[in-house]
């Protein structure tokens, strides 16, 4: 599993110097579900192995979370897991049904059973992805930094209570509105376990966490203050305290990111559904931001796919604090020569002037046809 090492690989690397919004050769990216079922490498494990297996055998899961740092040149790799882990040891029935995602065969449904929900000590049941970690970690000491990451509990409450993903989360907001004393006693579950999970993978050798709210963008702004921002914020001030920067991530958050904000991170992520720059203004100084490329762009033609990083780099106008990333996970079927191509582009469109990046200049993305033109005129 050895790595060649990369130009920029020590403790200081161009990933965790954005993080602290400070000045990089170039903009650092990497890519959530980089590890995935659009690489060769990943689909021959799986053909073997479920995802529960791979997660519980350290030594497959370090060796996926390095199999997109050797074939796309990242500059982060991020741990193999998945954001619905800490429920395991917690008591919860979870198994991922081909063709469904995954299914929770004991879902939330009274106060009963968040009682019944085990308090745990990460550090030793889930002792096999710390393992995992360290693996990793070991293969990428002084090359690569590497990201331990968790689900927010707004998202794993929303997998417990509707039993599996959901379009209009109806029972967990019914739930949510309508039993707050066990909301709270859900929640503040939740908010424990993950915190202790995220410190015990900075303590395994993680260089930076994320936590994922995935699909809190189906609150509004009053909603999250009110029922999920306290215990996210729980969250994220312990992990900091670890020393280790804390990206704060989730999906549909453009009107939720000055809360997003407060609650903390050092990194806020942006979707696509939002301009990064108006994006970055809206949240102000004081944090880095990540994003926030399309997913579904790395299908495009590659002249469209360049249009749209340098669309982004210039939105991004060369402030130090800027980590390129897809706004939410790679697709299954994504063209792997792609993804590899967005790094290059990344890399070779920044360029260091002074105290920070200048990109390269950006076309028009879509040119207006002249028969466009000439009815508008």
């Amino acid at each position: 599993m050895a790595l060649t090492p990369a130009p920029n690989a020590h403790a200081d690397a161009r990933f965790l110097r954005a993080c602290r919004r400070e000045p990089v050769d170039h903009t650092p990216v990497w890519f959530m579900r980089q590890a995935g079922r659009y690489m060769a490498e990943y689909r021959a494990i799986r053909a073997r192995h479920s995802l529960l297996d791979i997660c519980r055998q350290p030594d497959l899961a370090a060796e996926v979370t390095l199999q997109p740092v050797r074939a796309l040149g990242v500059d982060a790799a991020i741990l193999f897991a998945d954001i619905l882990l800490p429920l395991i040891p917690m008591g919860v029935q979870l198994e991922f049904a081909a063709g469904e995602g995954p299914v929770i065969h004991n879902p939330i449904r009274a106060p009963a059973d968040v009682a019944a929900l085990r308090r745990v000590d990460p550090r030793e049941s889930l002792g096999h992805v710390l393992e995992a970690v360290r693996l990793a970690r070991r293969e990428l000491d002084g090359q690569t930094p590497l990201i331990g990451f968790a689900g927010a509990p707004f998202t794993l409450a929303s997998y417990l209570v509707e039993g599996g993903a959901s379009r209009n989360y109806v029972k967990t907001k019914r739930l949510m509105y309508g039993d707050l004393e066990t909301w709270r006693a859900l929640l503040g579950k939740l908010a424990r376990i993950v915190a202790d999970y995220l410190a015990a993978q900075v303590e395994a050798g993680a260089q930076a966490v994320q936590l994922f709210d995935s699909w809190v963008g189906a609150l509004s702004p009053d909603d999250y203050r009110d029922y999920v921002l306290p215990y996210s914020r729980l969250i994220l001030n312990e992990v900091r305290a670890t020393g280790a920067p804390v990206i704060h991530f989730g999906t549909g958050t453009a009107t939720l990111l000055p809360l997003m904000k407060e609650a903390g991170g050092d990194v806020i992520g942006l979707d696509w559904r939002i301009p990064l720059d108006q994006g970055w203004a809206t949240l102000g100084d004081g944090v880095a931001v990540q994003g926030n490329l399309d997913p579904a762009a790395l299908f495009a033609p590659r002249p469209e796919l360049e249009r749209r990083v340098r669309a982004i780099l210039a939105q991004a106008n060369g402030r130090p604090g800027h980590i390129f990333n897809v706004g939410h996970g790679i697709l299954p079927d994504t063209p792997v020569d792609n993804v590899k191509a967005v790094v290059e582009m990344v890399h070779e469109f920044s360029v260091v002037v002074g105290a920070g990046l200048v990109p390269a200049l950006v076309p028009a993305l879509v040119p207006v046809p002249a028969s466009v033109q000439e009815v508008a005129a």
